[in-house]
C-alpha cells in the first residue's frame, strides 16, 4: 500500500513539473503580462463574479487574507478595481473590475485561449476527446462534484484555536462590515476571559473542521447561575451553506440544558441577518434593541435575543 500510494505521490508531482512547464505559469509574467499566475486568477475570478467581496474571493480560491488584499490594492492602484456598496446594504463593499480591469481581463483571457488553441490544434478530434475526458477524470477525483456532501466536525477548542478565532474574527468582520480594529481588540478580550475564567463544568467552545481546516466556531458561557451567554458565532465564507452555523448554535442549546440552565442570552448587530436567521429557527426572541457607535461605525443597531429553555 504504502509502496502504491509513492509511487502515486511520484507520477502527479512529475504531471504537474511537466505541465507548468509545458502552458508557460513558470515564467515571471503569465502569458507575457505583468502579472503573475495568482494575480491573473483573482482577476479571473473578479470578471466571472461581478459583485463578490473579498471574502468570497479569498475562500474560492483559498488564498491568505493579507496576500488577496496586497493584490486588490495592485489592483486599485492601477485603476483595475472599484469598491462599491451593496443595494441592500450599503455597508458591504463589492467588487467589481472598471473598464480597464474588464479590458486587461479580456485580453488576458484572449491570450490564454489562443495558447491552449495551439496545443490542442495539433491533436485529432479523437484526441482532443481523450484530453477532455482525463481532465474530467482528474477534476472529479480531486474535487467531488457534490461539495456539500463533504462531512465536517465539531469539537472542544485545543491549542491554537483561541488565537484563530480572533484573527479571523477581525479579517472578516473588517471585510464584510467595516469594523475597525477595535472590534478585533473586543474578541480578543472575549477570549482572554474565557481562558482565564473556562469552567468546564458548565461552559464550552466548539470548533467546526472540514476537510482538516477550522471553518467555524461558537462559545457558550456562564453569566449567572440560570443564564448562559452565547457568543462570538462564526461560519468561513467558504462554507457557509452547509448548516454548520445552525448545528454550533444546536449544541450550544443542547449544552445549557445538561447543564440546567434556564435561559441563553446573546448580543448581536440587527445587520447580522444570516446569524439572526439561525437565532430565529432555534426559538431565540428578540428582546431589546439599541442604536450604538463602535469600531469605527456610526450606524450601528445592538440587538439582544434570548431562548427560555424551561
Amino acid at each position: 500500500m504504502s509502496q502504491s500510494l509513492d509511487s502515486c505521490v511520484s507520477g502527479v508531482r512529475h504531471f504537474n513539473r511537466y505541465y507548468t512547464r509545458k502552458i508557460g505559469v513558470l515564467r515571471e509574467g503569465l502569458l507575457d503580462s505583468a502579472l503573475s499566475l495568482t494575480e491573473a486568477r483573482v482577476l479571473y475570478e473578479l470578471a466571472g463574479r461581478d459583485g463578490a467581496t473579498a471574502s468570497e474571493v479569498r475562500g474560492e480560491l483559498g488564498l491568505d487574507a493579507g496576500y488577496l488584499s496586497r493584490i486588490l490594492r495592485g489592483f486599485q492602484k492601477r485603476g483595475w478595481l472599484q469598491r462599491g456598496a451593496a443595494k441592500d446594504d450599503a455597508r458591504r463593499q463589492p467588487l467589481s473590475l472598471t473598464r480597464s480591469g474588464r479590458a486587461t481581463f479580456q485580453s488576458l483571457d484572449a491570450r490564454s485561449s489562443d495558447q491552449i488553441r495551439q496545443i490542442v490544434s495539433t491533436l485529432g478530434p479523437g484526441d482532443q476527446g481523450h484530453l477532455l475526458d482525463a481532465m474530467r477524470t482528474i477534476e472529479k477525483l480531486l474535487e467531488p462534484e457534490n461539495r456539500l456532501a463533504q462531512p465536517y466536525l465539531l469539537r472542544t477548542h485545543g491549542p491554537g484555536d483561541m488565537g484563530w478565532v480572533v484573527h479571523r474574527h477581525g479579517v472578516l468582520y473588517s471585510e464584510e462590515w467595516g469594523y475597525d480594529e477595535r472590534f478585533e481588540a473586543l474578541v480578543a478580550q472575549i477570549v482572554s476571559e474565557f481562558v482565564q475564567r473556562f469552567d468546564p463544568d458548565r461552559e464550552r467552545c466548539w470548533v467546526a473542521e472540514r476537510n482538516g481546516e477550522r471553518v467555524g466556531s461558537v462559545f457558550l458561557v456562564q453569566k449567572s447561575k440560570h443564564v448562559a451567554k452565547l457568543r462570538l458565532l462564526l461560519v468561513e465564507p467558504v462554507a457557509r451553506g452547509l448548516g454548520i452555523g445552525k448545528r454550533l448554535v444546536e449544541e450550544c442549546i443542547r449544552f445549557a440544558r445538561q447543564c440546567r440552565y434556564r435561559k441563553i442570552a446573546l448580543w448581536t448587530q440587527s445587520e447580522l441577518k444570516a446569524a439572526r436567521r439561525i437565532y430565529q429557527q432555534c426559538g431565540f426572541r428578540l428582546a431589546a434593541t439599541e442604536p450604538h457607535q463602535s469600531w469605527g461605525r456610526t450606524d450601528l443597531v445592538s440587538e439582544t435575543w434570548e431562548l427560555d429553555l424551561r
